[in-house]
């Protein structure tokens, strides 16, 4: 029998939906599908109603150390019923160390991305908890290789992988083209608007292409999304340039599947869930070092570097490719499977 598990998540689809998140919903459902008893803790106010086996903690007021501090109690005391604790990120520090201590429990932390990926200058608060992760854990887990490699080179720590499923996004139908307005090609972006994504060298890269047939399509938002408009003002691209927002998911594989070309210019991408998106809905796509290019055949990306002129480059090689990507996607079925195997493996060594 597969140990009983006790996880900690953040959000859970549909009412969260980061990269994260798509990753505990779709683990979760597929281990209590394989039959392993597993409950799920989540914030109360990200958790869904009436699933069993997710209880929710109302976390209250304040920042994101207070609130993770008033779920450490209830996940200490759940911890004594289960072999295993499994949480993911730096904000299972605080749970999973009072775990660990109040019970006859393992730990386990899944990486998804680390502060340097998600900051050009991260919190020191955050590599040093980073760092207590790495070294109280008993075992860690990284989305990719890419990612392992960063962990062994910041913090020393080693890391089994298991990389990310991939995801399907809804298609409808919508002609996002038409409704756009947009003749020529439709390039598409959608993500966080902040430094880290790499969004400043896609519109400079656009600036570059001088192509009057080929308009961007920018989706989602952040604290740079202002600063982010301004730049294609000054560039003098709002004519080849559309910010359309945050998209819904049920919307959001329109737009995948009405682009010819999806690119993701991040300066660091641990895996790219997004990248899997767009695959999956046909549509070719210009990326930077990306964890997911580890489950892909040589040359299914166009693989660029975050530099407005290679962007630019890639970008004119992926308009010009016919027919749609060729690759096996990688199923959740087998994250649950290589996962359950991480747990055994670890009950094992207690």
């Amino acid at each position: 029998m597969p140990p009983r598990v006790l996880m900690l998540g953040w959000g859970f689809p549909p009412n969260v939906t980061g990269g994260l998140d798509t990753h505990v919903g779709e683990l979760f459902d597929g281990l209590r599908e394989a039959g392993v008893e597993v409950e799920l803790m989540l914030p109360a106010e990200y958790a869904p109603e009436g699933r069993e086996g997710i209880e929710g903690v109302p976390t209250g007021d304040g920042d994101i150390i207070t609130r993770i501090g008033r779920i450490s109690k209830r996940f200490a005391e759940r911890a004594g019923e289960f072999d295993v604790v499994h949480t993911h990120d730096w904000f299972g520090y605080g749970p999973g160390s009072r775990a660990k201590s109040n019970a006859d429990v393992r730990w386990i932390t899944s990486f998804h991305s680390l502060s340097s990926d998600r900051n050009v200058s991260p919190p020191r608060r955050e590599r040093e908890t980073e760092r207590r992760v790495v070294e109280r854990s008993d075992y860690l887990v990284a989305v990719s290789h890419l990612l392992a490699g960063n962990l062994r080179e910041q913090y020393g720590g080693e890391a089994h992988v298991v990389h990310n499923g991939f995801s399907t996004p809804i298609i409808e139908g919508r002609d996002v083209k038409a409704d756009l307005g947009i003749d020529g090609s439709m390039l598409f972006f959608v993500g966080r608007h902040t430094d880290q994504k790499g969004i400043t060298h896609l519109l400079y890269a656009m600036k570059k292409l001088r192509d009057p047939d080929v308009t961007l399509v920018v989706g989602g938002k952040g604290h740079l999304t202002a600063q982010l408009e301004k730049f294609v003002e000054l560039l003098g691209i709002e004519d080849c340039v559309e910010f359309v927002g945050y998209i819904p998911e049920e919307e959001l594989g329109d737009y995948y599947a009405s682009a010819d070309v999806f690119v993701s210019p991040s300066l660091s991408e641990p895996f790219g869930i997004t990248i899997t998106e767009a695959l999956a809905a046909g549509t070719h796509v210009v990326a930077t070092e990306c964890g997911v290019a580890e489950c892909l055949p040589e040359g299914c990306l166009v693989e660029v570097e975050p530099d407005s002129d290679s962007i630019a480059d890639g970008i004119r090689t992926a308009l010009a490719r016919d027919g749609p990507p060729e690759y096996e996607p990688r199923t959740w079925d087998e994250v649950v499977e290589e996962t359950i195997d991480v747990y055994e493996d670890v009950a094992n060594r207690a």
